[in-house]
């Protein structure tokens, strides 16, 4: 396992628990940092051991309140380099602003990009997320970035239930997603299914065709992120009316901005299957809501990155 002598992790404020999880699976102690707010609001980081020469890494999701948790991190990083770590590894399960990864209309910002400039200028050497919106943000940093997947957690999820076969759907949501749905009905050895959906504005999506047999089976809609939950909750809804003898969804990120858990409950959705790359408040953890943990995801990847091997065979 990982060297404690060598090695230093860390937690923002965003995913304590997450990051105590990661800690424990990779033998380590969650390192000591003072995180304040001054009263204009200001962030206010002290390290409380020595990083001296270390390996860090931070954990912070930069979730809600996204813009906080991003300038906690940074300045995090800053402190970091600034006390002579060695190298400064950000596992990032959430990477926020993910959705503004390219240019739609004119001048748009592309804000994934500014995000990825800010945390290398920080002084991030290394950063490891959890299924990015789009693969190509990799490509927006000068730095390695290692990419996680929560699809083979939810696969084995689907399995041990006994979801295989003819008997089963995957489920994309919208036509982007059609390879993210494809790796998980290779996985469960079963077909696809597609909804064309058209989105008239942000947060607003309406179902319009099907494309794919439902009829009879159990449909598992699979996405990287739940926001408002209005394109899965309608998705499932139409998939219901079409005779799906039952409907899951799983994602990766449990954005889950209101309404969506009021959406979620009212919805034909039997279960909803998320990762903990997002920290859940008590109040949105509802009984149709199952969370997995990407622990021993993240503390693999440390395993493997610190003692220089490598990180893709861990999905294969």
């Amino acid at each position: 396992m990982i060297n404690f002598n060598n090695v230093k992790i860390f937690s923002g404020n965003s995913n304590v628990e997450l990051a105590k999880k990661i800690a424990e699976k990779a033998g380590l102690q969650l390192g000591k940092a003072e995180i304040l707010r001054f009263k204009d609001g200001e962030v206010y980081i002290e390290i409380e051991e020595t990083v001296r020469g270390r390996d860090v890494f931070v954990v912070q999701s930069t979730s809600e309140p996204v813009n906080e948790n991003l300038m906690e991190l940074l300045i995090f990083v800053d402190a970091l380099k600034r006390a002579s770590a060695k190298t400064i590894n950000v596992i990032i399960p959430y990477y926020g602003y993910a959705r503004q990864d390219r240019k739609s209309k004119p001048r748009e910002p592309i804000t994934s990009k500014l995000v990825a400039n800010l945390l290398t200028t920080a002084g991030v050497n290394r950063v490891i997320a959890m299924d990015l919106h789009a693969d190509q943000i990799q490509g927006f940093f000068d730095i390695p970035v290692d990419h996680m997947q929560a699809l083979p957690l939810m696969a084995k999820y689907f399995k041990e239930k006994g979801f295989l076969g003819d008997d089963v759907v995957v489920v994309s949501p919208d036509v982007g997603g059609v390879k993210r749905a494809r790796k998980l009905a290779e996985k469960l050895d079963c077909k696809i299914a597609i909804i064309d959906k058209r989105r008239p504005k942000p947060n607003v999506a309406e179902v319009m065709n099907l494309i794919g047999e439902v009829e009879g089976k159990i449909a598992i809609f699979i996405d990287d992120m739940i926001d408002t939950a209005g394109t899965i909750t309608n998705g499932a809804d139409a998939i219901a009316q079409r005779g799906a003898k039952e409907v899951y969804a799983c994602c990766s990120h449990a954005v889950f901005s209101d309404p969506a858990i009021e959406r979620l409950e009212k919805s034909a959705l039997k279960e909803v299957i998320v990762t903990d790359s997002i920290a859940l408040p008590e109040r949105k953890k509802i009984d149709k809501i199952k969370i997995l943990s990407v622990d021993s995801v993240f503390a693999a990847a440390m395993d493997r990155i610190i003692n220089n091997k490598s990180v893709s065979e861990l999905f294969e």
